[in-house]
């Protein structure tokens, strides 16, 4: 198969780079290991993470073409309320994580009529259960790319102009020999107060295996006891502060342990501090009570993040990663299973055997989401890399905002996020300036006809931490979407535009006023710290933490 631009990976970043380069007339083979498109929004079932201007102009066109037809599919759908249906800004959970918590299917639903249009009119291919197994170069450049279909072990050789890694661990530059970095660097290279003393690439974020649960009084839905429970209910990590199997975890505020339990108070209240509450992607209160009487919410908790094992990197191979993913399921089924026996219930019982997994949401058979939540991928040595005191607020000059990119093809906002680590690391968590996202980032060092779409940019690890979530991954995949395409229209090189400031001012002009993508925030919202904007169910996190059990560096007077 022949094509204009080849994504591998349909995650937000895939399906964005697909459907802007589909926008702007090129033709595009979009491949999927699943059958369900949307990554870590759908197959790994994560309600939107983003930020507090979300509901503003400040987003792509697309992005919020996506949210709007998600609140349009539950009006035409569900039986919502008057109320809930007259609302322009519905939250379908009202979960306390995002303005918009839904269920993973209708996200996949909503990207399926977003690319209809253009599969009609074979611009768009989406190849299902595809997977890359191989790569082929010439020099500097992907000439082929081989996929095999899961289901049929098929091989499929696509070639294309313009290659897309959109895989969730940045598969095509381990296969393509594309430089790239995995885990964390040093201090030594990137200058980050928070970058490891030495650079490590086991120090990756945890993983973790998400499911959906609906809670039903009186009956019983106790899953089977996983093989590995007892290692997690008594188990203890350093830098923890118990078992995982239990309702203690970190406060990212004080990196000391508390209690969180999955109920507190009335479970139809809009927002309380506990698990439920906070990423519920269905409140009954929002629906008549006649046809849906529970609530449903998505279990990404810290007690069920994986940190034992990294799923890519030096000597770990794919039999090392299919026990890691293995590990990781019996953790996430070993907490829903203590959950619902053992469990200390404030009423001074154990147990919520009611707890029941809604496996028809996730269309799998165990229950759990299709694929496991990735934090971090491999990252492309780029041209530019983001560092830390580009964006993070204290490392800035008190009220510069943060950095300006004369090159910027995007932008977005998360404060930087790190769960603990396959190497032992607890939290890091920065508050960060609104940013952009430079083209520099997006540009391979060498190879000439690959494009980062996923959270495989030129970031580092502490970075990647800001730049991971669902509206910048979309963002980034837009860029990539319409990079690929202004070069084969004008047949120009993804790296002859970034070192063309006549050519970058051009494809920005595409950017903005063909596509209405904004590249840059309004000064004041660049200088804005979040924790001073208006507060919104998007919450606020942590000022700055110690690496423990690194030492914390030393602020600057």
């Amino acid at each position: 198969m022949a094509t204009d631009l080849l994504v591998v990976g349909g995650g937000l970043g895939g399906v964005a780079a697909a459907l802007t380069a589909a926008r702007l007339g090129r033709r595009v083979v979009l491949t999927e290991e699943t059958n369900w498109l949307g990554g870590q929004l759908t197959a790994q079932a994560v309600p939107s993470d983003e930020h507090p201007w979300i509901e503003t102009a400040h987003i792509s066109p697309g992005y919020r073409e996506l949210r709007t037809r998600i609140r349009d599919y539950y009006r035409r759908n569900y039986p919502l309320r008057d109320a809930a249906a007259a609302d322009p800004t519905l939250n379908p959970g009202l979960g306390n994580v995002s303005r918009l918590c839904h269920e993973p299917r209708v996200g996949v639903a909503v990207l399926d009529e977003m690319l209809a249009r253009y599969v009609s009119a074979g611009r768009v291919t989406v190849l299902h259960h595809h997977v890359p197994v191989a790569a082929t170069t010439d020099g500097d450049r992907i000439t082929a790319v081989t996929l095999e279909n899961r289901r049929t072990g098929d091989l499929l050789t696509v070639t294309a102009a313009l290659v897309a890694d959109a895989t969730e661990l940045g598969d095509l530059l381990d296969l393509a020999g594309v430089e790239h970095v995995v885990g964390a660097e040093s201090q030594d290279e990137t200058g980050e107060r928070y970058a490891a003393p030495v650079a490590d690439p086991t120090d990756q974020q945890a993983v973790t295996w998400c499911f959906p649960l609906e809670y039903r009084p009186g009956e019983e839905h106790v899953v089977d006891r996983p093989a590995s429970y007892e290692h997690w209910k008594t188990h203890v990590d350093p830098f923890w502060p118990g078992p995982q199997l239990s309702w203690e975890k970190i406060d990212i505020h004080t990196m000391k342990g508390r209690v969180n339990r999955i109920f507190e108070g009335d479970m139809d209240a809009v927002r309380l501090p506990d698990l439920w509450h906070f990423r519920r992607i269905r409140a009954r209160s929002q629906y008549d009570p006649a046809l849906i009487d529970t609530d449903i919410t998505l279990v990404n908790w810290p007690n069920i993040d994986y940190w034992e094992a990294p799923l890519v990197g030096p000597g770990v191979d794919a039999a090392d990663r299919q026990r890691a993913l293995q590990r990781c399921k019996e953790l996430s089924l070993s907490y829903l299973h203590w959950m619902q026996t053992e469990a200390p219930r404030p009423d001074g019982g154990h147990g919520y055997p009611g707890l029941r997994l809604r496996p028809d949401l996730t269309d799998t058979d165990d229950g759990l989401a299709k694929m496991v939540y990735v934090r971090e991928s491999r990252r492309i040595r780029a041209r530019f890399t983001v560092l830390e005191h580009h964006v993070a607020v204290t490392d800035r000059p008190e009220g510069a905002g943060s950095e300006v990119f004369a090159d910027a093809v995007g932008i977005g906002h998360y404060n930087i996020d790190l769960h603990p680590s396959t190497a032992g690391i607890n939290y890091v968590n920065l508050e960060c300036y609104p940013f952009q996202i430079p083209l520099g980032a997006l540009i391979p060092i060498r190879v000439r006809n690959l494009l980062p779409a996923n959270k495989n940019i030129g970031t580092t690890h502490i970075t990647n931490g800001c730049y991971r979530l669902h509206p910048v991954e979309w963002s980034i995949g837009e860029a990539v979407g319409a990079l690929a395409a202004y070069c084969l229209t004008g047949g120009h090189e993804p790296a002859a535009v970034a070192e063309s400031s006549a050519l970058t001012g051009d494809f920005q002009r595409l950017l903005g006023d063909t596509l209405g993508i904004p590249i840059a925030w309004p000064d004041d919202i660049r200088r804005t710290r979040p924790s001073q904007a208006a507060k919104g169910p998007t919450p606020v996190l942590a000022p700055p933490l110690p690496r423990t059990p690194r030492p914390q560096p030393a602020q600057s007077a």
